[in-house]
């Protein structure tokens, strides 16, 4: 029988987490968790610019800095 479950993500392969820096536009009181995890910082950089232009921050989680 096939299981309709997605397969599960490997989250060591998402090192890239996007932030929304609302606090920053006194939108929250304090720094909130990541929206999402990416595996490129390419992409959560475009998704962020989408959502939020000016306040979104990209971190790489295992804090190697780019090549």
């Amino acid at each position: 029988m096939n299981s309709s479950m997605p397969a599960k993500p490997d989250l060591a392969e998402y090192r890239f987490a996007l932030y929304c820096h609302a606090h920053l536009m006194d939108l929250a009181h304090q720094s909130l968790p990541p929206v999402a995890l990416y595996r490129d910082d390419q992409l959560a950089h475009c998704h962020g610019a989408i959502l939020w232009p000016c306040a979104y921050a990209v971190v790489d989680l295992h804090g190697e800095e780019p090549s």
